[in-house]
């Protein structure tokens, strides 16, 4: 039970970096695996878009992630997940400061009644207690149509254990929840789980594996559901809160930064800001 509701915190706490699409965007190539180096570093560092969770049959690693992830000696994620004091924090904040049935109104009660009974088969008695951000991981863990589900960055922690890899966050749980909790109304989480659905997921998967990073956008961007404040403050705003801690990692040792891959394209990108910071980023293509 605490594996599963440390899974669907995970997920909580990664869903909404993959729901919003940079304005302006330059082309970039097809390839999830990006590798940084010039403006002074003495090795180069690597940067790689997941998904988050996938099903099991649909997971990959490709050769050059592989070589790349070898040759790195620090793990950076999103979150440091493999920091028990992360871990705790995430269990807490899956619980909501006040019950649903308090915090929502009778007609946001209902539609979010009705979408938890066609997704997964629950009601909105079941997760009273949860917090909605909690509740939308649920609802998107069921879109994917599998029991078997898997996060890449659990994965690239295990890995790296194994390899004896130092970790690091470019954000805490807090802060990141902080973030999301103020960058979404009720409604609009609503609006944006009535909007999903399965065959969505599918889409966002199959262009996942080909490493589409543009299709990638058009699919997980709906503007009916994403304001530009929303964009600026889960999307722009942490990259370049990101890009002021990078620099001082990659100089020490080769760092393997793997966050959504939404990060990782537009104007305000991982990708572009790193560039204009005076880095080479060039895709790893074999």
């Amino acid at each position: 039970m605490k594996n599963a509701i440390k899974s669907i915190v995970i997920a909580a706490a990664l869903f909404f970096n993959i729901t919003a699409k940079a304005q302006n965007a330059p082309k970039l190539e097809n390839s999830l695996l990006w590798e940084v180096s010039g403006n002074g570093l003495s090795k180069p560092s690597y940067l790689y878009g997941t998904v988050h969770m996938i099903c099991s049959g649909d997971y990959f690693l490709t050769e050059k992630t592989k070589k790349a992830f070898d040759a790195s000696s620090k793990l950076v994620l999103e979150i440091n997940f493999a920091d028990p004091k992360e871990t705790l924090e995430m269990q807490k904040l899956a619980m909501g400061k006040e019950p649903l049935s308090k915090k929502l109104s009778p007609e946001q009660l209902t539609k979010l009644d009705a979408i938890l009974k066609r997704t997964s088969g629950m009601t909105v008695q079941q997760v009273d207690g949860f917090n909605m951000m909690t509740v939308m991981s649920l609802i998107s863990m069921k879109s994917f149509g599998c029991t078997d589900l898997k996060f890449y960055e659990l994965d690239f922690i295990e890995q790296a254990k194994k390899k004896n890899m130092t970790f690091g966050g470019l954000e805490t749980v807090k802060s990141q929840f902080s973030i999301l909790e103020g960058a979404y109304s009720n409604d609009e989480m609503i609006k944006m789980l009535e909007e999903s659905d399965q065959e969505a997921t599918s889409k966002l998967v199959e262009e996942y594996k080909k490493e589409n990073i543009d299709a990638l956008y058009d699919i997980i961007t709906d503007k009916k559901v994403t304001s530009e404040k929303t964009k600026k403050e889960i999307l722009d705003n942490r990259n370049l809160n990101w890009i002021k801690i990078m620099p001082e990692l990659m100089e020490k040792e080769t760092v393997f930064f793997a966050v959504g891959s939404a990060h990782l394209g537009g104007e305000f990108g991982v990708i572009d800001l790193l560039r204009k910071a005076g880095y080479s980023v060039k895709p790893v293509l074999n």
